[in-house]
């Protein structure tokens, strides 16, 4: 890896050599105590403590040829979107024998680059990643130690990952479509960072419906997605005057929109008839909300259980599928759109 001191792990003989003792005595005193003396195990105790030595179960897992764990890092876990990613992703590993570890880079390319040290350091038997970033470059360790690495919610366009994915050009497409059909004029997308594939595909469909409708288009970049945001461009939006305030407005993720609703109702703007909201990803929230959401509707459970479907053929414990699988999104209308019939 590039950057940065190499550290010097301490090992098994470092253990042994300031406890006085043989390599073959703190392997016992690590695996089989019973055949130690007590003196002897006091003294590599001691000398484990002094080192700060950890024992590598990695690689005794690696020894043994696998260690029945896979990694997976997901955008947002606070999400119930990729919440039931991983969910779909468990109970499917679970079934083959493996277990996955999670780490939640939270749209932050430093900690999703920290959580691919550790499944590199831990050995794990393969990779589900949700990038953060356009670049694949940071997989190819994976990729030098036969490693399998499938991708969730993205596409590999050089075609050399298997991914899950869904096609969020057309949901974007059709989420705007819906609002202009409703006869909004004025649509305002709002997500990011354009630097996450799937919301740079969002904003693509939704810009190109608006352009072919001959219809009014702003883009309100956020650089993470979650209720506060939401909240506080639902603040700026009713704070607009009427004639420059968006009639429909698309969010990148249903956090956004819940988010949006809420500011627009506690100033008063009514919705749907002042103002039309469609979210993205159908969580459970979307149908509970004050004025019920109309959104996107990704199979997110199926999307996790394929991914590690995926992963798991490669490494051999299930029966091959088709490497690269798109679903295709489905919009589900309710009460915070005004439905084409009643534009």
């Amino acid at each position: 890896m590039d950057g940065g001191p190499l550290v010097t792990e301490i090992g098994i003989r470092d253990v042994a050599a300031h406890a006085g003792v043989s390599v073959s005595t703190v392997s016992n005193a690590l695996n089989r105590p019973e055949l130690v003396s007590r003196t002897a195990a006091d003294r590599v105790a001691d000398a484990i403590s002094a080192l700060g030595y950890v024992p590598n179960v990695a690689a005794r897992q690696l020894r043994a040829g696998r260690s029945n764990a896979i990694g997976m890092a997901v955008l947002n876990i606070t999400n119930p979107f990729f919440s039931d990613v991983v969910l779909g992703a468990e109970e499917e590993a679970e079934l083959a024998g493996y277990s996955v570890i999670v780490g939640n880079s939270y749209d932050s390319e430093k900690r999703e680059s920290r959580y691919l040290d550790l499944f590199e350091r831990q050995r794990l038997d393969g990779v589900l990643i949700a990038p953060v970033s356009g670049s694949l470059a940071m997989l190819e360790r994976f990729r030098r130690r036969d490693v399998p690495v499938v991708l969730v919610d993205r596409v590999d366009h050089d075609g050399v990952l298997p991914s899950i994915s869904l096609d969020d050009v057309l949901g974007g497409t059709m989420a705007t479509e819906h609002l202009l059909q409703s006869g909004c004029r004025h649509i305002a997308f709002i997500g990011g960072p354009v630097r996450v594939d799937q919301m740079r595909e969002r904003l693509e469909g939704a810009r190109a419906a608006v352009e072919r409708a001959g219809a009014r288009f702003t883009f309100i970049e956020t650089q993470t997605l979650n209720p506060g945001i939401g909240r506080e461009i639902g603040d700026r939006i009713a704070a607009l005057p009427a004639a420059d305030r968006p009639d429909g407005i698309f969010a990148g993720n249903d956090h956004v929109a819940l988010g949006v609703l809420q500011g627009l109702l506690r100033h008063g703007i009514a919705v749907p008839d002042e103002v039309s909201i469609v979210g993205y990803d159908d969580i459970d929230f979307a149908a509970a909300a004050v004025v019920p959401l109309t959104s996107v509707r990704q199979p997110s459970h199926d999307m996790g259980a394929h991914a590690a479907r995926l992963l798991l053929q490669r490494l051999g414990a299930v029966p091959e599928k088709p490497l690269i699988t798109r679903f295709e999104p489905v919009l589900v209308p309710r009460q915070s759109t005004r439905h084409p019939a009643d534009g």
